[in-house]
């Protein structure tokens, strides 16, 4: 098996763990990349980000694009659409096995895998994924010209992706189970102001019908429990993501919702293991949260690697 030495390994190629790799890189540290899907993580799949220092607007892709483009400039190592087959994180040197391969050693290891949309789990959504549903505006909006659409969800993902779905959709109809958002103001108030926006609110989808596609779902009120059944082409869900951990369980302590617990260092309870971005716990989760952990990560990383 082929065995390649770096000082740093980062699981995860999205903006933290981007980050933390033109930071290592930049201070001549050797630094490698895994990412088991495509490099940029949740980020690509944003339409726009308006809320990035310094940028008035950008799509997510381009963000990750461009991030890639400078961890690589400073010499930073970058594998994508890989499997971790094996993972070490307790030893002095740190094992992460690739494809059962290739193993890859290091000093230090940062996790920074990230979160997957988070899914209503409800009959017919796994039958219907790819066929109807989706949990990514700009992959799939231009799949629904004119066409009638719903977004699940009542936070500021869903309310900014259904005003970016307006421009495809003829009418797009937000379900969420609370009587109220859990937006910003701002996002609040763009989606209220589009004509192209409708709401349904204190209700959940709690089926999804059809044949080879989506045709129609069913609708619970909340407070009623009244049911109702909707014609609709599609099904934008964005209810919020989940930890992608489970590759580390048992190897690092996570907490009850499979967040990675880190120390103010962001240093999990191994020495030399340290985890940044949306799969540690913590409140607030955005690009620019996952930017500050990645850079704190690297730098600490750096400390260590340079105390051996």
């Amino acid at each position: 098996m082929e065995e390649n030495k770096y000082d740093v390994i980062i699981i995860g190629g999205g903006p933290a763990g981007l980050t933390a790799g033109i930071y290592l890189s930049r201070a001549k540290v050797k630094t490698l990349i895994l990412d088991s899907g495509t490099i940029g993580g949740q980020v690509v799949l944003t339409h726009e980000i308006a809320n990035y220092p310094g940028i008035e607007s950008i799509s997510g892709y381009q963000l990750a694009k461009n991030m890639r483009k400078q961890a690589k400039k400073f010499g930073c190592e970058i594998r994508s659409n890989i499997k971790i087959t094996s993972l070490v994180l307790n030893t002095d040197i740190k094992e992460v096995t690739v494809n059962d391969l290739e193993k890859y050693i290091s000093d230090a290891v940062i996790l920074t895998t990230g979160g997957k949309s988070r899914p209503l789990n409800v009959p017919g959504e796994k039958e219907f994924a790819g066929k109807g549903i989706s949990y990514c505006a700009t992959c799939d909006g231009d799949f629904f010209q004119d066409k009638e659409i719903i977004v699940v969800g009542g936070g500021n993902s869903a309310l900014e992706e259904a005003v970016s779905l307006t421009q495809y959709a003829s009418k797009v109809t937000i379900v969420h189970q609370f009587d109220n958002f859990q937006a910003y103001p701002h996002a609040i108030d763009e989606a209220k102001k589009n004509p192209k926006i409708n709401y349904i609110m204190e209700s959940e989808i709690i089926e999804f019908f059809g044949d080879e596609s989506l045709k129609k779902v069913k609708i619970e009120h909340q407070r009623t429990h009244e049911i109702t059944e909707l014609n609709i082409d599609g099904v934008f869900i964005f209810i919020g993501y989940v930890p992608q951990t489970q590759m580390f369980e048992g190897l690092v302590d996570l907490n009850n919702r499979g967040e990675i617990v880190v120390d103010e260092n962001l240093q999990t309870n191994i020495k030399g293991v340290f985890a940044a971005g949306d799969s540690i716990a913590k409140k607030y989760r955005q690009i620019t949260t996952a930017v500050s952990d990645g850079t704190i990560a690297a730098l600490n990383a750096i400390e260590f690697v340079n105390s051996l």
